[in-house]
Order: C-alpha cells, then structure tokens, then sequence
C-alpha cells in the first residue's frame, strides 16, 4: 500500500486535464486561423516538416512528467518498510517543539573568531540535526525568518522530512533582509496544535542582532501561554564580516568600511529569560544537552502518528523516472523525425488512408 507524507499536494495533479485542456483549445484554434489560407490538405503539403503526431508525444511526455513531479514533492511511501504487524497507527508521548532559524546574511559570518570558520547558519543546521534525533517521540516544526518570518514546515512527528527542509535552508529562502526573531516568536506560537495538556517549547537559533521588533515582550507572551522559549546564539562578540562571495565580505554603503556582525548575548539572555528559557552558546558542547534537559521539564502528552521508517520511503525511485522523463522529453522535437521519413506508415488511396 502506498502512502504520502503530503497528499494534499496531489490536488496539483489538476494541472494535468488543465493543460489538456489549453493543448486542445490551442489545436483547435491553429486549424481555425491555417484554415484562412486555404484547403488544410493543400496546406499540409506546403508544411512538409511538421508532424501530426509528434506534437501529441511531447504533450505526452509533459504532463507524465508534471505528474511525476507531483507525485514526487508528495513523498510517497510504502508500508514495505514498517512491521506487518504494526497498526495503522501507533501512540508516542511527547511534546510540540517549533525551532525559529535565524537566515539572515549576518548567519553567513563565521560562527568563530576566525573569519574562514565554518558559517553560524552551517552549525545552527548541524545543531538541529542533533536536537531532532533526541526528539523521539516530540513533534517538530520549523520557521525561517529575516526580516519577514514563514513556516517552512507545520509541526510533525516526522522528522525525515524535518531534516530534508532543514538541509534545504539558504538566506535567499526570505527576500526581506533583517532579524525580526518577535514576529518569528508569534508565528510560532500560532502554529502549535490547541491541546492544552501538551507541553509546547520554541527554539531560537540566531546571532541576537535584533532589529525589527520587541523579541521581549513576544517572549513574555509566550510564556503567558504556557509556551516555553530557548534561545541558542551563534558568533562571537568579538564579531566577524559577512561574506558576499568571491572573497568580498559585505561594506557600510555610507562609510565604505566593512560590516562586522558580532553576537548579542544580552538580548538572546533576555529573550530566554522573559520565555521562561534558557540561553546557551552554540559553541559549547554542552549546548544540546542543556536545551533538551530543560525541555523535558515539560509535561508529555499522548498522540497517536503513523510509523514510517526511512526504507518506505519511495521519493528515489520517483525522482529518477522523472528525470528519466526529463531526458527523453529534452531530445523529442515536434517535427518529423528525419530518418522516419523513409517509412511509409500509411498508403494513400481513393477516399482516404489506410
């Protein structure tokens, strides 16, 4: 039995009879206008290259490969991976975690004193990875922000998929440069499911440079709601430039002097403690642990998912009958194919083909 990770993106699959539809609407409307010129089988004659079929091989091809696609971006899987004997369904207990990841371009400066260290956006990625494998049995949810904050993924139990968005994240992912961690505050807020009883905690991964808005006083109004806010900051306060490719680091268009961005550990402090959080170093190796210690200080409610495990997955397979597609789409022309030519499918005779 085949299953999707997200099957309310099948409904893309509407574009296939969509664009049948336009392709039919488009034949119909060239033999309209050719036939102003004259008899279509005098025309034809004068056309000598152009295919009746091979137009409906490429329309083909397209909408196999706008189908694949979709269902490719749905993540089918097969219960091929699970236990036979395991329900539909299996009950965990855990807690609602949504992780707010700073992109702006300050994430691109180096996490360390050296300006070649390994960037802060590199190991807030490698942070998480680490947090999501001690999530077991907690539902997770990630929330990308600038200058503008978007859900990248609703909270979930499947941490699979946490982890593909994860490796996908680029600052270019938020066109509006900035560091608004208040307004990722309150869509994180909003994203958690309305049990009560079920403990709920946001995670900050950033460098502390607000400047867009009050992280504070959104801090403290999750906590009024009982949601728990950990902060973990990235850089140093020594600060380090923002690289901008080719060995060029980001300058102060009014001074001309370069831009150096250096870690706000009293705001991350402040946020953390209005949050009712904890503040700790990404570069410590303790910080892990101590973020999933205060998170288990949470209360743990039941919830019921559906096991999967990584060899159900189908997404590989998918995606090379697409790019199979791809290719054989790429060297289909709509035109008579020239060593065709030769044959004769079809003999002509008094009263039409035959």
């Amino acid at each position: 039995m085949i299953t999707f990770a997200y099957p309310y993106l099948l409904y893309l699959l509407l574009l296939v009879p969509a664009i049948l539809v336009l392709f039919l609407w488009a034949r119909y409307n060239r033999r309209k206008k050719l036939s102003r010129y004259g008899r279509p089988d005098v025309i034809t004659g004068l056309m000598p290259e152009v295919s009746i079929y091979m137009p409906w091989v490429k329309l083909s091809l397209s909408l196999l490969i706008i189908a694949t696609l979709v269902i490719m971006i749905a993540r089918p899987r097969a219960n091929g991976g699970i236990d036979a004997d395991s329900a539909e369904t299996e009950t965990s207990k855990g807690i609602e975690v949504m992780v707010c990841l700073d992109v702006s371009n300050s994430m691109l400066a180096s996490s360390t004193d050296d300006d070649h260290g390994i960037n802060r956006l590199q190991r807030a990625k490698h942070i998480l990875e680490k947090l999501i494998d001690k999530m077991t049995n907690d539902k997770v949810g990630l929330i990308v922000f600038a200058g503008d904050a978007y859900t990248q993924l609703p909270i979930t139990s499947d941490h699979i998929s946490a982890k593909m968005f994860l490796n996908g994240i680029t600052p270019d992912m938020v066109p509006t440069q900035g560091t608004a961690i208040g307004s990722a505050l309150e869509m994180a807020m909003n994203s958690f499911t309305p049990t009560d009883d079920m403990g709920k905690a946001i995670i900050v991964i950033t460098d502390g440079e607000n400047f867009e808005d009050n992280a504070v006083d959104a801090a403290k109004r999750a906590a009024s709601a009982g949601i728990q806010v950990n902060v973990i900051g990235l850089g140093t306060t020594r600060g380090a430039r923002i690289p901008i490719g080719n060995g060029h680091y980001m300058i102060n268009p009014m001074t001309g002097e370069e831009i150096k961005t250096r870690h706000d550990e009293t705001t991350a402090n402040q946020i953390a403690q209005a949050g009712k959080g904890i503040y700790v170093n990404g570069g410590s190796n303790s910080a892990i642990t101590a973020v999933d210690a205060k998170m288990d200080e949470l209360a743990q409610s039941e919830f019921e998912r559906k096991p999967y495990s990584p060899q159900s997955e189908q997404f590989p397979i998918v995606a090379f009958i697409a790019l199979l597609l791809l290719l054989i789409d790429s060297i289909t022309v709509t035109r008579k194919i020239s060593w065709l030519k030769k044959y004769r499918f079809f003999t002509k005779e008094e009263g039409g083909y035959k």
